[in-house]
């Protein structure tokens, strides 16, 4: 019971009470642009979206994302079950060379399962991801509200 109140303090300190805005990084040849989520519950589960450009001649491949905010990071899809869209987690996501992917709501998504604290509009959440090339990068997760379906904040 103690870690879990205390990974409940760690989670809740991550999560910056920051303007919203959502900033760019670097991870060797790769460009992670407007990284977002939504607002959400403690408890509940989390997505988190951004757009990845492979600057380089060599291609690479998200492998995993984590975050102190989540009890378990994955890589998701969604796919067409029927007349059902239905998320399916994923071993990576490609980012072929000189070539955008776009992590959008009905898209690739990082999804963050069972939330520590709640994502709050206006704050920013930390994420690592780890590309096979790039290596690891930490980034922020701008918080936007409920129902958003794009970051308000692009360049």
């Amino acid at each position: 019971m103690i870690t879990l109140t205390r990974r409940g303090l760690i989670a809740a300190a991550a999560i910056l009470p920051l303007p919203a805005a959502a900033r760019d990084y670097a991870a060797g040849e790769i460009r992670i642009a407007n990284p977002w989520t939504r607002a959400a519950g403690a408890n509940a589960n989390g997505a988190g979206f951004m757009t990845l450009r492979n600057t380089g001649s060599q291609p690479d491949r998200l492998l995993a994302a984590a975050s102190p905010i989540a009890r378990v990071v994955e890589l998701h899809t969604h796919v067409r079950e029927g007349e059902v869209m239905r998320m399916r987690p994923v071993q990576d996501i490609p980012v072929p060379a000189g070539q955008t992917v776009e992590l959008r709501p009905g898209g690739l998504h990082i999804m963050l399962i069972g939330l520590n604290a709640p994502l709050q509009q206006g704050a920013r959440v930390p994420l690592t991801l780890r590309f096979e090339r790039a290596g690891e990068v930490q980034v922020e997760l701008a918080v936007e509200a409920a129902g958003a379906r794009g970051s308000g904040h692009r360049h």
